[in-house]
């Protein structure tokens, strides 16, 4: 035993070290009630809210409460605040969709949202894509394939491209000119179109002549493309599956063959139609001609 400062015997827990005992004190006591406390409540969670981890899922608890159950109702509080102007986007027009500024904003914050669950993924979270190899196109300018009127980026945005899912999917299919073509022949091709973007002749020269024989057909005389076909304008300077002479030749040589799912498969009209309204606003979409 050994003597505390205030003269109470207070015994060792038979520990020293170099001749210091250690004291046996007893806990605080609102320490021990406090954990006392922590017990207790821990017992009382168990049996009220899942707790124990089964082999697929959890034991359920008296209350039957879950944070997924939560969320559901969350949403579906949510989804019926929106129904009226969910309805009444999917039913209107989308040429017309602008003039209604209230219903156009719910379609573009709408439209936002499924754009980062469903989009960013390949286009990126600010819609810039990955042009390159892996050919994902960017929304922000105003470059568009098969045409960046609302009505045509909400029938890419329904139908996809050149997917398997949906019959309606946009197609279209350039040749491999590597089985067409000699190697000599496909170089030229090369240079010139890699020239267009600087203002050359379409037309002229020995490029020329290759590009009215085999690309005119579908990127027109012109080399602006066509939106009907999905032929890119080779005449700027955007380029999906890059510019410098290895990434063009591949493209001539092989072609490429992006493919799109079909989210009106997956997304109901309203919301593909509020992904329409969301792309088309970002920059680059086309105002819908007037008759």
């Amino acid at each position: 035993m050994t003597t505390h400062k205030d003269d109470k015997k207070v015994g060792t827990t038979g520990h020293n070290w170099d001749g210091i005992e250690e004291l046996n004190n007893p806990l605080p006591r609102w320490w021990l009630w406090t954990l006392y406390a922590t017990i207790a409540w821990g017992v009382v969670y168990v049996i009220l809210y899942p707790a124990w981890p089964l082999v697929n899922s959890a034991t359920g608890g008296v209350l039957g409460w879950s944070t997924r159950s939560e969320v559901a109702a969350e949403i579906a509080a949510v989804d019926a605040a929106q129904a009226g102007l969910r309805s009444e986007l999917e039913a209107t027009d989308l040429a017309v969709l602008a003039a209604n500024e209230p219903l156009h904003r719910f379609a573009v914050q709408a439209g936002a949202s499924l754009f980062a669950n469903n989009c960013a993924q390949c286009h990126g979270a600010g819609a810039a894509g990955a042009p390159g190899a892996k050919g994902y196109p960017n929304l922000l300018d105003d470059d568009w394939l098969w045409g960046g009127q609302i009505e045509e980026i909400a029938v890419t945005i329904r139908h996809g491209i050149r997917n398997e899912d949906d019959p309606d999917a946009r197609y279209s299919e350039m040749p491999a000119f590597g089985d067409i073509l000699e190697r000599a022949e496909i170089d030229t091709l090369v240079t010139h179109v890699q020239s267009l973007s600087d203002g050359a002749d379409p037309l002229a020269g020995e490029g020329g002549q290759l590009f009215a024989d085999n690309c005119a057909a579908c990127h027109g005389e012109d080399a602006k493309g066509n939106t009907d076909l999905g032929a890119p304008n080779l005449s700027d300077a955007i380029w999906l599956y890059g510019s410098d002479t290895e990434s063009v030749t591949t493209t001539i040589r092989n072609a490429r063959y992006g493919v799109m799912p079909a989210w009106g498969l997956m997304l109901d009209e309203a919301e593909v139609q509020a992904l329409a309204a969301y792309v088309h606003q970002l920059g680059g979409g086309e105002p819908t001609p007037v008759d």
